[in-house]
């Protein structure tokens, strides 16, 4: 069964694929899938048993395929979840399933995935092929997180509840990519719409011949005008549904702030990402209405606008070529930021031009994170940030930091005072978390209570769900072994506000809450309470944007003005202590953006620096210029640069 109205492109795949498939694999219908082509079959163990066959078609076609189950092979959920719990080695230990209808997928999370990955040996007689053969199933095992994340329920719950809808979808996104190119002319150009001489509302627009594709859409937590606060599509003068795709690097509110927005106005095209990245972004998403209701404001949107995020994103694995327009192909790799951060290598053209975006880049590793990928095929122009960018900007070794954290913690803790750490839910979090067990067990940090709130529960449990994207020693760790490196013996969870009388009770006590900035959550209630006391101290562990509380804190403010519940300012007096550590930040150092552009040198043509305070961004572009005689731009909001 092909699917009408292809065009000549979409024509001559299908009758490739056609021709190239043997009567044995039961074929009955091939459809777009989004970015991807789908082949449903009634044989799947033919097609699994000889994948030489697709490899050849997509080395053929130079296109993804995937091959799905047909419906009327695949087992009622209750009879296919039966096989599995039969079927599955019992030591594995089945905590969920999730029925994916719309792709034919069942989800298996198990506590003990190393046992299910070690098919056909001597005590194990398991067998995944004949296990989708018996279901009719296409199947996914993933790690058990120790903690049941309800936002990844929600996420869940939303993609089955609009199973149909999503069907139509991917179709119609696949007729949008795989249609006639309109005209073979090779231009590009680049709007610079937020986070350019800022730090902030990340976004740009890709625009060629054929299509417009936005890179990030966030917002500026520190901006108190909406000129300044969101990006400026009013300037690039483009209707909503003239977007091709969105592409968004990582989860944090100033690079995927603004996505619900964009679809509360009406956009109904894809948005690309890793797969930690949409229920990480939801998750926040939705605390930023649950703040702005706190503090007495009307939220930019709705939870019905990131339900409309959910179904229209499509997730990427990193290293996938993905077709994403008729004239740009897209590869995501790891930045090194955050859970599922990535660089996006688009190519423009037929071979025309590369250009990379970096985004928020860790060029260095780190106990939770690989460093940076930097080994493109091709690149002529890099977009990269500056947040560090000042030659100042040097941090020190991994070892120094983790000494002058546990240094600040003890003296602290031993003159009785309270230690209040601000931390982003995503990464930093889980890092700091690490850290403080690793000393306390070792003896090097003085033993304390340290109580968690806020959103870094939920994130730590999809930083365990999703290991593939974590350090190699850390995933083998969460893979390999029933060790969770996130749990502790010392760590106490606060679920809801009454529970916070423990934390603040008198004594020596450590304090882990959102937001890294201060800007509202959990952590301004603590602040409120632990500020004035000299004996106390805040410690800021992440980058403190400009005009942001924890900005102001940071640079020595001894009284703040905060919204309390229901609208009403507070004044706070500050008399407690507060340390920057440097060296946690998941952004790279002057030397290590250096150091990266280098790497990419010899193919490079052209370095845009964004995201970074004004002198900043200068700053690298002028080292950039003259180490390597390349040509940088150091552009501010809405400029035009022409690529190609």
């Amino acid at each position: 069964m092909m699917q009408e109205n292809t065009g000549e492109q979409g024509y001559n795949i299908m009758s490739i694929i056609l021709q190239s498939i043997p009567s044995d694999a039961a074929i009955t219908k091939i459809e777009y899938e989004g970015p991807m082509i789908a082949l449903y079959t009634k044989n799947p163990k033919y097609l699994m048993e000889n994948n030489q066959i697709i490899s050849n078609m997509v080395n053929m076609i130079k296109k993804r395929i995937i091959v799905r189950t047909d419906e009327s092979i695949r087992k009622s959920e209750e009879d296919a979840r039966n096989i599995l719990i039969q079927l599955l080695p019992k030591d594995a230990e089945v905590k969920s399933t999730f029925f994916d209808t719309a792709l034919g997928e069942i989800t298996v999370e198990v506590k003990k995935p190393w046992i299910v990955n070690q098919p056909d040996t001597s005590t194990n007689d398991f067998n995944m092929i004949e296990l989708i053969n018996k279901t009719g199933w296409k199947i996914r095992v993933k790690k058990a997180s120790h903690i049941q994340s309800e936002m990844m329920k929600q996420v869940n719950y939303t993609l089955k509840m609009n199973a149909n809808e999503r069907n139509k979808f991917y179709k119609y996104v696949g007729d949008q990519i795989f249609r006639p190119k309109l005209d073979q002319t090779a231009e590009a150009s680049l709007l610079t719409l937020g986070g350019f001489g800022e730090v902030g509302r990340s976004c740009m627009l890709l625009t060629t011949h054929e299509s417009k594709i936005l890179l990030d859409c966030g917002i500026n937590p520190g901006a108190r005008e909406s000129l300044n606060a969101f990006p400026r599509l009013d300037w690039a003068n483009i209707e909503l549904d003239e977007l091709d795709a969105i592409v968004i690097s990582h989860a944090h509110l100033d690079h995927t702030g603004f996505l619900p927005v964009i679809f509360k106005y009406g956009y109904k095209g894809p948005i690309y990402c890793s797969e930690p990245t949409l229920p990480l972004m939801t998750l926040i998403q939705n605390d930023m209405i649950k703040v702005a209701m706190v503090e007495g404001k009307i939220p930019l949107y709705t939870e019905r606008d990131i339900k409309e995020v959910i179904k229209h994103t499509i997730t990427l694995p990193y290293g996938m070529v993905t077709d994403i327009a008729p004239d740009v192909k897209l590869v995501l790799s790891n930045a090194g930021h955050i859970l599922g951060s990535s660089t996006m290598h688009l190519h423009i053209g037929n071979g025309d031009h590369n250009l990379v975006y970096a985004a928020d880049l860790k060029y260095g590793r780190s106990q939770m994170f690989e460093s940076a990928s930097w080994n493109y095929p091709r690149v002529e122009t890099l977009i990269i940030e500056s947040t560090y960018g000042a030659k100042e900007d040097i941090m020190p070794s991994r070892e120094e930091v983790e000494m002058n954290f546990v240094n600040t913690i003890n003296r602290t803790l031993t003159d009785g005072g309270k230690v209040l750490i601000p931390v982003p839910a995503v990464g930093r979090a889980q890092e700091i978390l690490m850290v403080i067990d690793s000393y306390m067990k070792a003896g090097k940090m003085i033993e304390a209570p340290v109580f968690i709130e806020g959103m870094i529960s939920e994130a730590t449990a999809m930083h365990v769900a999703n290991p593939e994207y974590l350090a190699r020693e850390l995933r083998q760790r969460i893979m390999e072994t029933d060790d969770n490196p996130f749990m502790s013996e010392y760590f106490t969870i606060i679920e809801r506000a009454d529970g916070r009388e423990e934390a603040l009770r008198d004594g020596p006590a450590i304090t882990m809450a959102t937001s890294g900035m201060l800007e509202g959550g959990p952590v301004i209630e603590y602040f409120k309470a632990l500020a004035s006391n000299p004996k106390n101290r805040v410690v800021f562990v992440s980058y403190q944007v400009n005009g942001t509380l924890g900005r102001r804190v940071l640079d020595g403010s001894k009284q703040v003005s905060v919204m309390g519940r229901e609208g009403k300012i507070e004044v706070i007096n500050i008399n407690c202590g507060v340390e920057k550590i440097e060296g946690f930040s998941g952004h790279s150092d002057y030397n290590q953006l250096i150091s990266y552009v280098g790497k990419l040198r010899p193919k490079l043509r052209r370095v845009i620096v964004n995201h970074g305070e004004r002198r900043k961004v200068e700053n690298v572009a002028s080292a950039v210029g003259r180490i390597f005689k390349i040509h940088t731009n150091a552009p501010s909001v809405k400029e035009a640069i022409r690529l190609l």
